[in-house]
């Protein structure tokens, strides 16, 4: 409630209640425009003597970002295998739909089982920064597919060396001898050392 003392001609004072004054707010809020957005990302990169970024994080493919021709390129990690092209298809499949590499650009390279895309020029966005941006957001994707692989990985291992007792043995852990088999290994004459076999 607002009271306010009116002083009418002649002198009179009256006392007015709820009179219509507005009333600013002591507190205020300032909202500021920021032009750029900030975006935080963990991701685990090299860089090569020729300036070229190294991504080795995942366990069947690396990715290498080459900036000076604004390439990204990725290689078998080890064995080529069909879950290496798997891996390679979806992770340029993210890139093409994100709009960091070409459309028509995406194809094999010259090396055996790797897989290539331009990266898109933009006069706007660091197109460097934005494809390393969209690689972390692969790698959070991706993340399930690994590590249910892994957990299978892990679970085949442990069927194997630690199995029930439906898939067990009777004969349990055998101790190690210091020898075993027919073959003795010391005190042995070997004629195949003098070119012919005698049996």
């Amino acid at each position: 409630m607002v009271r306010v003392n009116v002083v009418k001609p002649g002198g009179s004072e009256v006392i007015q209640d709820d009179v219509g004054i507005d009333v600013k707010p002591t507190i205020g809020i300032k909202v500021n425009k920021t032009s750029t957005n900030r975006h935080v990302f963990e991701l685990y990169v090299r860089e090569a003597l020729n300036g070229d970024l190294m991504i080795f994080d995942h366990k069947d493919i690396d990715i290498i970002l080459m900036q000076e021709q604004k390439k990204i390129v990725a290689f078998a990690k080890d064995i080529l295998t069909d879950n290496v092209y798997g891996a390679e298809s979806r992770l340029f499949e993210f890139l093409r739909k994100k709009g960091i590499v070409a459309y028509d650009s995406v194809q094999g390279g010259n090396i055996y089982g790797s897989m290539e895309a331009k990266i898109l020029d933009s006069k706007k966005y660091n197109s460097v920064k934005a494809a390393l941006l969209n690689i972390a957001e692969w790698f959070k994707e991706e993340k399930p597919i690994t590590d249910s692989m892994e957990a299978h990985d892990e679970l085949m291992d442990d069927a194997l060396l630690n199995p029930d007792e439906e898939h067990a043995t009777e004969l349990g852990e055998v101790p190690h001898e210091e020898e075993k088999g027919s073959i003795l290994q010391k005190n042995l004459f070997a004629p195949y050392l003098y070119g012919r076999y005698t049996y």
